[in-house]
C-alpha cells in the first residue's frame, strides 16, 4: 500500500492509500478520482515528505488525534452544505447506477413509474439525454460505492 497526499484542479489538497503507484496511475487515468472536497476529477498527486521507518517505533496516536476526520473540524459551510445534499440525495432517491441513462430514459418514456434516481453515467450518454428533453441534474459529487 502507499500513501499520497493529492490536491485537485480547485486547490483542494487530501490523503488516500492506493494499492501501488501503478494503481494511482491507473485510477487517475481513467477518471476514477476525485476531490474529497468538491468532487472534482481533475486529481493529482500533492508534494510530500517521504515517510521514512525507523528502528524505534513511534508512540500511538492520542485518543483526541486519532478521532479527528480528514477534512476540517468543523466543516466548512460548503463541506456541510455538501454533505447535507448527499445525504438527502441518499435518503430519498434510489440509487440505480450505471442503469441511471436506461432508468432516466424509461422514466421519460413513461415506460417506468417516475421516481427520484441517482447513479452513473458518462458524459456522452448524460448529453444524449439532455438533448433528448430528459430532466437531469449533475450532483457535486460521486456516489459512494454500493456493495452488492
Amino acid at each position: 500500500m502507499i500513501h499520497y497526499a493529492l490536491k485537485c484542479e480547485a486547490g483542494h489538497q487530501f490523503e488516500s492509500w492506493f494499492q501501488s503507484a501503478s494503481a494511482f496511475d491507473v485510477l487517475a487515468k481513467a477518471g476514477h478520482l476525485s476531490c474529497a472536497i468538491c468532487g472534482s476529477s481533475q486529481v493529482s498527486k500533492a508534494i510530500m515528505a517521504p515517510r521514512v521507518a525507523t528502528k524505534a517505533k513511534a508512540a500511538p496516536p492520542e485518543p483526541e488525534q486519532a478521532s479527528v476526520p480528514a477534512l476540517h473540524n468543523p466543516p466548512t459551510e460548503v463541506e456541510q452544505a455538501l454533505s447535507d445534499l448527499r445525504r438527502k440525495v441518499e435518503e430519498n432517491s434510489d440509487y440505480v447506477g450505471e442503469n441511471f441513462t436506461k432508468e432516466a430514459r424509461a422514466m421519460h418514456l413513461g415506460d417506468a413509474p417516475e421516481r427520484a434516481i441517482y447513479g452513473e453515467a458518462r458524459l456522452d450518454q448524460a448529453k444524449e439525454l439532455i438533448e433528448d428533453g430528459v430532466p437531469l441534474v449533475p450532483l457535486p459529487f460521486r456516489p459512494k460505492q454500493k456493495l452488492t
